[in-house]
């Protein structure tokens, strides 16, 4: 009896992560895809069909414009930085040193917070009154309006998301670090490396799919933004804040024009797969080579 089930053990223990990814993956975008073709203008209840209005009237709104441009930034500030910082930490915490529990602990406190309490804490300490304008103003300099200006709001609520991911991705690279082989670092040192080139030459070409993945998830996480953007700015000022996912969200559920909405997010899912698939060519396209 075992023996015939035998070749099918492989498919049994993937089943729980399909029927997972069915429900809470598939039928849901599914689903979302039919409504991007709906109209729910005249009715909630009773949608018309649309075709491809929905997808016209998207890209021919020039507020998707704007909230795709602030999504790329966000993109391209916080990714680099979250790829890069964690891993040097990760790093300096890979050496023999005296309380390296403590700065581990020290570090991830913020990945535990939640994020909602982490955006109000922020907002407090970006308010025009707040302490940081007390002490940019004791320095002689003008008050900022870190949530308020157009020119800051968005800057201001990426240095959340970078404050709250670095300890996460700290911890990715040190599982990672682990399996890196000390030989190679003993032949470094033989033959006199420095500390940069010794991890330029052995610690990073070994780690290069978790790199992969650290840029991929953070790149992922960037895109659909939300806790932070609605606690803190709303989207504003002048929808400078506002990320694809808070418009979504927006025209969802505030403004009840839900085929638009739905629209947005396959747009969405298109190119975060897009940018998904670049990252893991770009890193490990040596796997991908005939």
């Amino acid at each position: 009896m075992f023996k015939y089930y035998g070749k099918y053990a492989p498919y049994l223990f993937l089943l729980p992560a399909a029927v997972v990814l069915i429900i809470f993956f598939f039928i849901p975008f599914f689903h979302t895809f039919v409504l991007s073709f709906q109209d729910y203008s005249n009715s909630l209840y009773s949608a018309n069909f649309a075709g491809l209005d929905n997808y016209i009237k998207l890209f021919k709104s020039p507020v998707f414009y704007k909230v795709l441009f602030n999504t790329f930034i966000y993109l391209f500030a916080a990714v680099p930085v979250l790829a890069i910082v964690p891993l040097f930490l990760a790093i300096l915490l890979n050496q023999k040193i005296r309380g390296i529990t403590l700065y581990k602990i020290l570090i991830y406190i913020p990945v535990i917070v939640s994020i909602v309490v982490a955006a109000i804490a922020f907002k407090w300490l970006f308010a025009d009154e707040g302490i940081l304008n007390y002490i940019v103003t004791s320095l002689g300099f003008q008050r900022i309006g870190w949530l308020t200006d157009p020119n800051w709001a968005l800057y201001s609520v990426i240095i959340v998301t970078i404050w709250k991911g670095i300890g996460y991705y700290m911890m990715i690279y040190l599982a990672a670090l682990m399996s890196v082989p000390k030989e190679l670092y003993e032949a470094c040192d033989i033959d006199g490396a420095g500390f940069f080139r010794k991890h330029l030459t052995v610690t990073i070409p070994h780690i290069m799919p978790t790199i992969a993945l650290v840029t991929t998830i953070s790149a992922i996480s960037a895109m659909k933004v939300f806790a932070e953007i609605y606690v803190m700015t709303k989207g504003g000022p002048l929808n400078s804040s506002k990320t694809i996912v808070y418009y979504i969200y927006e025209r969802a559920f505030e403004n009840l024009d839900l085929g638009f909405a739905s629209a947005m997010a396959v747009v969405l899912l298109i190119i975060v797969l897009a940018l998904s698939l670049v990252n893991v060519l770009f890193f490990e396209r040596k796997k991908y080579q005939i």
